[in-house]
């Protein structure tokens, strides 16, 4: 088992409904409107990185079929749990790789990914004609002074951001007017440990090729308290996020 998928089995969801703080959107580019506005009851939509379905079973609207995968079996266990709770009709969820998609070609009117690895000729071609790709990722410059404290983290080391390379590929696919808009948030956290929360359920800090069997042993704290030191104001810790939005058409 790799690191990357070793990580998200032991995460298991990505439910941060206990992890306590403000988001601040300011950028006007939402994946879940956009969606809703090109959806239509009628609509096979494929989600790729669902995690355990949380955002899917909150914000995907209601459409003819919805099918949900992820790499993580535990995820996949989890999104289904989620889905017997919530009651939600036309939803399938299924483990598949990003890489190597076992999907039927010419299928689905949208394709939406989410903090996920792509490939993008992949995606094109379980695209109906007209279908649309909504993609939102992690940018290199996300949470980028912290990441620049402990020397690491998600695409620390990156020549190329993600957004460009994701973008290349996505237009040499064959997409056509794919646009690709940067997106910034501010997110205040209430404490140091809604912080570190965070911290410990995704992989900003991480660097899959050096992970350790536990990802706390190497949270030096006291630099999570230098940074607080420097980020804490009367909304809570501020914590500088940088993502990316992309829209393409087939």
């Amino acid at each position: 088992m790799n690191n990357e998928l070793k990580f998200y089995n032991e995460i298991k969801n990505w439910d941060f409904s206990e992890i306590k703080y403000i988001e601040e959107s300011l950028t006007n580019w939402d994946i879940y409107d956009i969606l809703n506005k090109e959806s239509t009851k009628n609509s096979y939509i494929l989600d790729l990185g669902t995690g355990g379905g949380e955002k899917l079973l909150n914000n995907f609207p209601e459409v003819k079929k919805i099918i949900g995968t992820d790499l993580s079996p535990e995820m996949i266990k989890t999104a289904k749990f989620n889905l017997e709770k919530s009651k939600r009709k036309n939803i399938e969820f299924r483990v598949m790789d990003n890489l190597d998609m076992n999907i039927e070609n010419d299928y689905f009117d949208i394709v939406v990914a989410r903090h996920t690895c792509i490939d993008a000729n992949q995606i094109y071609k379980c695209l109906k004609k007209g279908g649309i790709l909504l993609l939102r990722g992690v940018d290199k410059l996300d949470c980028f002074e912290l990441k620049r404290m402990y020397g690491k983290g998600q695409a620390y080391n990156d020549i190329k951001p993600i957004s460009q390379i994701d973008y290349e590929n996505i237009l040499d696919a064959g997409f056509k007017n794919v646009e690709l808009v940067p997106i910034h948030t501010r997110e205040y956290y209430k404490s140091k440990n809604d912080l570190i929360a965070l911290l410990l359920k995704t992989p900003i800090l991480q660097d899959f090729s050096e992970m350790t069997e536990n990802l706390n042993e190497k949270l030096d704290l006291s630099i999570i308290d230098n940074y607080i030191k420097k980020h804490k104001t009367n909304k809570g810790i501020l914590l500088i996020r940088r993502y990316y939005g992309i829209i393409a058409y087939k």
